[in-house]
């Protein structure tokens, strides 16, 4: 595993522009950046889908123990939304996508730092965008490969979904980048045959038994890029068991969502290779430990060794890891992105910040490997 600097193709830009990447650039900073990619062997490629493979396994089971068990406690579960949450598990509502964020740098085993299990985003650069950079055939990329079928896995993934023809799909007002992703998925559903129409969250309707659009007509199934622990927070949420609607992601989902879920993990597969060790209690991973909020995002209110990081989840109960610092590669901190598609690995993306906290505002790089 290499990071490999060299210059930006230098119509970036405008090829993002073109695919509908309207945040290649945030505050005039690269978001997304060509001045460098990650080299990886095949060998070390399929270390990480072999570890991304693994702990999915893990997962299941996890989920499976916590509904059986009923760890709504435990695990941090909003109020009154453990019966959602396992009715949809008893059902087995299959899941479209999520995003393990693994440490990683080639000398020893991929690590999971957190499962993104519900809202995961970086998905439209790992499939389309950095997939464009690898075709475009220019400078390191020629000869050379890249772990990625992200895309085509999203659109069979649609057909295998038992949906009806009709999904609409929905994200809050406020984020260019979810809206991006939102209709990043709008388009792979339409090229798996299924009518995909938008909507915000807040012009969701009810009629007292069903869910409905704009105009009038039932939202029999929704693709939501909206937390379900906001979700269920909200007066909105009282209704969802009322009705019929199907939910992508599941509600299940927000069981491997919660930090918490890390410590289950290491409870019920102590050791193993890709856990680092978690638990709900401070000083028990026998060594230094990062605390995160069991409901926080994009690296906010994180305490570890010589770092502090401020946000809007402070108060919250917190997970207790052990701190493994990520790599550094010429002064950059990456972490491996690996994404799960209908529950099979099908690629990577690769996040750097110049800090070891992976945030908001870290830059999405390429990756390439030789292959076999």
């Amino acid at each position: 595993m290499r990071r490999i600097a060299h210059d930006p193709r230098p119509d970036r830009l405008e090829r993002a522009r073109r695919m509908g990447f309207a945040f290649a650039d945030i505050a005039g900073e690269p978001y997304w950046d060509e001045a460098a990619h990650y080299r990886f062997t095949a060998a070390e490629i399929e270390e990480i889908e072999t570890a991304t493979t693994a702990i999915e396994a893990m997962t299941r089971q996890a989920v499976d123990y916590a509904v059986r068990q009923g760890l709504s406690g435990p695990l941090g579960i909003p109020d009154g939304a453990w019966a959602i949450l396992r009715k949809s598990w008893e059902a087995q509502e299959p899941s479209l996508y999520g995003r393990l964020d693994l440490r990683y740098d080639g000398a020893g085993p991929p690590k999971l730092l957190e499962y993104n299990a519900d809202t995961p985003t970086a998905l439209f650069e790992a499939g389309v965008i950095q997939w464009e950079w690898l075709e475009s055939g220019d400078g390191p990329a020629q000869g050379m490969d890249q772990f990625n079928s992200i895309h085509e896995a999203l659109i069979q993934a649609w057909s295998n979904l038992g949906l009806p023809g009709r999904v609409h799909f929905a994200c809050a007002r406020d984020s260019e980048e979810d809206r991006g992703t939102v209709d990043y998925l709008r388009d792979t559903a339409i090229q798996a045959g299924i009518e995909s129409p938008f909507l915000h969250m807040d012009e969701i309707g009810w009629d007292g038994r069903r869910f409905l659009d704009l105009q009038g007509a039932e939202i029999a199934a929704i693709f939501k890029l909206y937390p379900w622990d906001w979700l269920l927070a909200e007066s909105f949420g009282a209704n969802i068991p009322r009705a019929a609607t199907r939910w992508i992601e599941p509600a299940w989902r927000l069981i491997p969502a919660s930090k918490a879920f890390l410590s289950l993990l290491w409870h019920l597969f102590p050791e193993h290779p890709n856990l680092l060790p978690a638990h709900l209690e401070p000083g028990k991973t026998g060594g230094p430990e990062i605390a995160k909020p069991l409901w926080g995002r994009e690296g906010a209110n994180i305490t570890a060794p010589g770092i502090v990081t401020d946000g809007p989840y402070a108060g919250q109960p917190m997970l207790y890891q052990a701190y493994a610092e990520l790599p550094v590669f010429d002064g950059r901190y990456p972490v491996v992105g690996s994404w799960i598609i209908a529950g099979e690995a099908r690629g990577i993306g690769m996040r750097e910040d110049a800090t070891p906290i992976t945030r908001d505002t870290s830059r999405f790089v390429p990756h390439l490997f030789a292959g076999e």
